[in-house]
């Protein structure tokens, strides 16, 4: 508490002086004896430039030549940053769209979800359950089929041994008009005529005592679909969006602890991806849209690592999961920028986060009735309850058969952050964070004749174990909400 209630002087001893501070230099001054002299001398010969940098304080310290004043080691101080990519397609994908990949992807799918559902009921095998006639009995399998029957739903569902159908009548009919097919769910029930009665529904989800709880002293940044070359995107609230990360508006004492950003896909517009695009798009070259988006991801202070995953209007293949994008654009962005695939299953010096574009969030609210584009965490929910970013195969969102399904929520993260829908939804389910960061592109001309309406520039800010805030500078307006 003392070092956050020093460096909230030496920024406003700056501030009546009408600069601003980059965090680097505040680190520094923080170890100086002092400090009115150096920040005096430092304003002496900052010579018209409106934020003050750790080279400005160098050149105060070196001019001053006090031995009272204490140079600090930043590298002994500096925290230790720490990612780690624990899973990502990227450089890993097998797949050749064979027979045998579709079988071998469908496989994966199933054990690894059944083995979490295994973890927790009794279950029996298909074949097997002959021998249980009249009796209660567990099972687990994938969803193959759901049709309505006056007696209920059939939920036909296949295991590695066999089929079964199981009827869900009652409150348990509402649960069976949400599945999404090709999902792995468990059901109990009463095993009669070769069917089994149900009684109960069991997804694979997550445990109700919540996850792990993580304290940082830092903040993390979610933000996702700039869109980079549309005519809509919007440069303004960007740019005031970048001036708050640099410490440069209001808000700085959030912005100086910032030590990551995500940006969770459709970095760019792209070319062709929905009819009529090119009449949306001011930059109709995809590299050059690369190059204006590498320019403005630029201007963020150095000291902030970026972490980059694609989406569907991203130059890489269309089909989940994605890798990062090629090399020949990874090389127009920085060295603090991190390309990753999605999903990409990351550990940012201990927090846990998984990164997904979200591209199946258009099946799953179309599918779910409860759900809508307004409140997007509640969809993403529904992808967490069922332990799979795209549960429905054949949907909207393609699936690349790969020989492991990189789909699977396995590992419960701290975090997950999607994008895709442009609207701004954030909300912790059973001890994990969702995130879906809205958009920087307003409303095109294809998103209102398909009446989707964009909630853009909301950016979600985080402090693991702490705060989450809400920031909105649509319109060049800097409102910052705690939630």
């Amino acid at each position: 508490m003392m070092v956050k209630n020093v460096a909230s002087i030496i920024v406003k001893k700056f501030l009546v002086r009408g600069y601003n501070v980059n965090p680097k230099a505040v680190e520094m001054l923080q170890m100086v004896e002092n400090l009115d002299e150096v920040v005096d001398e430092i304003c002496r010969n900052a010579a018209g430039r409106f934020i003050i940098t750790e080279n400005d304080v160098e050149a105060a310290l070196k001019s001053l030549n006090n031995k009272k004043i204490v140079i600090p080691n930043l590298e002994k101080k500096k925290e230790i940053e720490e990612i780690k990519i624990l899973k990502d397609v990227t450089g890993n994908s097998l797949t050749e769209g064979k027979l045998e990949d579709f079988q071998l992807y469908f496989n994966s799918r199933y054990e690894k979800i059944s083995r979490i559902l295994r973890s927790r009921v009794s279950s029996v095998p298909i074949a097997s359950l002959g021998r249980f006639k009249g009796e209660n009995v567990t099972v687990v399998g994938m969803v193959n089929s759901i049709k309505e029957t006056p007696r209920g739903y059939y939920i036909e569902l296949e295991d590695p041994t066999g089929f079964i159908n199981c009827i869900a009548s009652g409150k348990l009919a509402e649960i069976a008009q949400t599945l999404l097919g090709d999902e792995v769910i468990a059901v109990s029930g009463t095993l009669k005529d070769r069917n089994i009665i149900a009684d109960r529904i069991i997804f694979p989800d997550v445990p109700v005592n919540g996850n792990r709880k993580i304290v940082k002293d830092f903040f993390i940044v979610f933000i996702s679909d700039t869109h980079f070359g549309s005519k809509e995107f919007l440069e303004d609230d960007w740019n005031k969006f970048v001036s708050w990360l640099n410490c440069e508006t209001k808000g700085s004492e959030i912005a100086e602890m910032v030590k990551y950003v995500i940006v969770a896909g459709d970095i760019v517009d792209g070319v062709g991806i929905y009819p009529g695009q090119e009449n949306d798009l001011k930059i109709v070259n995809i590299y050059e849209q690369y190059e204006v988006a590498a320019k403005h991801f630029d201007e963020i202070r150095k000291d902030i690592k970026i972490i980059m995953s694609p989406g569907n209007h991203d130059a890489v293949r269309q089909a989940e999961p994605q890798p990062a994008l090629p090399k020949e654009i990874r090389k127009l962005f920085s060295n603090n920028v991190v390309h990753v695939g999605n999903p990409c299953y990351i550990s940012l010096d201990g927090v846990k986060v998984l990164i997904y574009h979200g591209r199946s969030l258009d099946d799953v609210v179309s599918k779910i009735p409860k759900l809508n584009y307004e409140s997007p965490h509640f969809a993403m929910e529904e992808l967490l309850k069922r332990r799979h970013l795209s549960p429905m195969y054949g949907g909207r969102s393609p699936i690349a058969p790969e020989k492991e399904d990189y789909l699977v929520i396995e590992d419960i993260p701290d975090v997950i952050h999607c994008g895709h829908v442009h609207t701004y939804g954030a909300g912790f389910y059973r001890g994990v964070l969702l995130v879906n960061s809205s958009t920087w592109q307003n409303q095109t001309e294809f998103q209102r004749k398909m009446n989707l309406n964009p909630m853009p520039c909301n950016v979600a800010v985080y402090k693991p174990g702490g705060d989450l805030y809400r920031i909105k500078f649509y319109g060049g307006s800097n409102e910052i909400c705690g939630s």
